[in-house]
């Protein structure tokens, strides 16, 4: 899967920062799921049964960092994780779009994951390009 050239719509940012566009469930896979918030088709168990993304569904709010509980104990965590395993800040994520918009935060996101060897994406999480498969 390439790198969309047009605007990557809200879709694809997950309530809790997360970028879907470049999961590995998303780009590396010939079925890719559709993002947080679409359907569960495609989706690994762990995001199907998300507490962040049931969580925001209760309280009707588009993103994690618009809620008066954040960061909550689940943010916490996953942000601990994504820290950890990822070398990633889903909460500079959520910071960075609150600030500049998520039209901003996918164009940053497009130069930092493009693969530039093909224009493939590369997963944050395993940081193989989805075209060629170069770490």
């Amino acid at each position: 899967m390439k790198m969309p050239k047009e605007n990557i719509g809200t879709s694809m940012f997950a309530p809790c920062g997360m970028n879907c566009l470049v999961c590995y469930k998303h780009c590396c896979h010939k079925k890719p799921c559709a993002g947080c918030l679409n359907s569960d088709k495609g989706k690994p168990e762990h995001c199907r049964k998300c507490k962040i993304k049931d969580c925001i569904k209760i309280k009707k709010l588009p993103y994690c960092f618009e809620c008066s509980d954040y960061p909550c104990k689940l943010i916490k965590n996953m942000e601990k994780s994504y820290n950890k395993r990822y070398r990633a800040s889903l909460m500079e994520n959520s910071e960075f779009v609150r600030q500049f918009g998520l039209e901003k935060f996918m164009d940053m996101q497009k130069e930092i994951y493009t693969c530039s060897q093909c224009g493939g994406i590369i997963s944050i999480h395993n940081r193989e390009c989805s075209e060629c498969q170069k770490k």
